[in-house]
């Protein structure tokens, strides 16, 4: 079986690589080959074993079968340092950097110049400086870390492994956090990386990014390999149907749309950082999506809707005066929030789904202050069932799971609230695409029980996949209503980006 479709010798390969864990194939006849200069991309589901080969090769855990061959040799990797050696470097979502010391300090750790004995500053300092001008930073090299954007950082990681001389560079999820124009310039970056010869792994959820920037992708699915592809051969549609084995066109449910009663009117909403006059309605039975650019103050509009930030203007839920001085004020009105940011903001990571699910709803199921454990266990169990969560039991941990089944716990939590008004912030971030169907079918399923959803996303496809109507917003204004049948792709972001009046 060929690993890969294109011509010229492989850097990198990996032939028939196999691991298992107690109880569990994780990787079984999996092929990936990379070139000297080429984004090679990696897909699939969460489960898929994307993670697992990714661990493999950097060295985290070692292979059961197969071979690794670089640059025609075979070799072993035992551990992260034969890795570095080789010149393989990986940069995961969770950046692995320092962040009370400075941006020299970060790409030097570990192996800082010396002169007689002593640290050469000067040296680092001024090697620092030159990787970065090649990735085309614009922070000094003297910054603490904790002072940089993301994006930012994410260079800062770039630059080290720069600095170690790597030949392949694993990305995982690169622009999972990054706003557009900071994605322009990691595809910038990445295909700087290309002319320098480095091989590149780009593991993505965002398949749209897989058509900017690889030249090769290979689909795994099930830990099984399943096919690798010119990516000039093939389109989205055939690349879903490869991961999850339907067509791009099934993952939106069809929406029918009756709406009801008016549960949310807000008029003339302002914040004092960013929001400006917003009027608008939630009905039931409907999903409203705000699209906007990074700093049009979605976010901020949905935070003081919420009741988390100050602000002025009135608001109503069910034809009743609404003016939440905090979000329990929100919640006990029966809106929920599901942020974007669901590790550090939305979950209890290191408890269990149950806890995770039913946290806010403890005093349902408290009798004389005591919980009602088969109450509670029958909840969850339900939860779990109709949402499709995937997990061995209701106490296993949050963190272990992967993101899309950790976002079906955090709407699960507001189910067990009966609640009526969803404020989805990028409800599919870092999330697969069957994952991803799975949690449009559920926001089409409690529109249809009389929820109404308003859907914050900066994923085009996916407002117009899921909206009835589209709210465009743009430096805290919103400039334009689009009905679902009148926008499209270029309509929106010409009023996001001023091209229309």
């Amino acid at each position: 079986m060929s690993t890969s479709v294109s011509d010229g010798v492989a850097l990198l390969e990996m032939r028939d690589i196999g691991k298992s864990f107690p109880g569990v194939r994780a990787l079984e006849g999996v092929h990936l080959s990379v070139r000297a200069g080429q984004v090679h991309a990696l897909l699939g589901e969460n489960g898929a074993g994307k993670s697992t080969l990714i661990k493999i090769l950097s060295g985290a855990y070692a292979k059961d079968q197969g071979q690794i061959f670089f640059e025609g040799r075979p070799v072993e990797i035992h551990s992260p340092h034969d890795a570095q050696m080789l010149g393989i470097s990986t940069i995961y979502q969770e950046f692995n950097l320092a962040n009370n010391l400075t941006v020299a300090e970060n790409i030097f750790l570990g192996h800082l110049p010396r002169r007689g004995g002593i640290v050469d500053w000067k040296t680092a300092r001024a090697r620092s400086q030159a990787i970065l001008d090649t990735l085309g930073a614009t922070f000094s090299v003297d910054a603490p870390v904790s002072s940089l954007s993301i994006a930012g950082q994410q260079l800062v990681e770039i630059a080290k492994s720069l600095n170690r001389k790597t030949r392949v560079l694993i990305m995982d999820e690169p622009s999972a956090l990054l706003g557009d124009k900071d994605l322009e310039h990691l595809f910038k970056v990445v295909h700087s990386l290309q002319a320098q010869g480095i091989g590149l792994i780009y593991i993505s959820h965002r398949l749209k990014e897989i058509f900017e920037v690889a030249d090769e992708v290979t689909v795994l699915k099930d830990g099984r390999y399943v096919a690798t592809r010119n990516v000039s051969d093939v389109s989205m549609d055939e690349l879903v149907k490869l991961m999850i084995g339907r067509d791009l066109k099934d993952v939106y449910p069809e929406r029918r749309v009756d709406p009801g009663e008016v549960l949310l009117d807000v008029k003339g909403l302002s914040q004092p950082r960013l929001v400006r006059d917003v009027s608008f309605q939630l009905r039931a039975g409907e999903i409203v999506g705000f699209a906007g650019i990074v700093g049009s103050g979605r976010t901020e509009l949905a935070r003081a809707i919420f009741g988390a930030d100050r602000h002025s203007g009135t608001m109503e839920i069910s034809g009743k005066p609404f003016n939440p001085k905090s979000p329990i004020d929100a919640i006990n009105r029966g809106m929920a929030f599901v942020t974007e940011d669901r590790k550090s903001q939305g979950l209890f990571l290191q408890l269990s789904v149950k806890i995770n699910t039913t946290i806010s709803s403890l005093k349902r199921l408290c009798r004389f202050g005591i919980i009602q454990a088969a109450k509670e266990r029958a909840l969850v169990l339900n939860l779990i069932r109709n949402l499709a969560i995937k997990t061995p039991s209701p106490e296993f941990q949050v963190v272990n799971m992967s993101g899309g089944n950790q976002q079906k716990v955090v709407l699960a939590r507001w189910l067990s609230l009966g609640t009526r008004i969803f404020i989805l912030d990028e409800p599919t971030r870092g999330v697969d695409v069957g994952s991803k169907s799975e949690i449009y079918q559920i926001m089409d399923r409690l529109t249809h029980e009389g929820a109404g959803i308003i859907m914050i996303s900066s994923e085009l496809p996916e407002i117009l996949g899921m909206s009835d109507r589209i709210m465009v917003m743009r430096q805290g204004k919103l400039v334009k209503e689009l009905s679902n049948s009148e926008a499209s792709e270029e309509v929106i972001m010409s009023f996001c980006s001023y091209v229309s009046a």
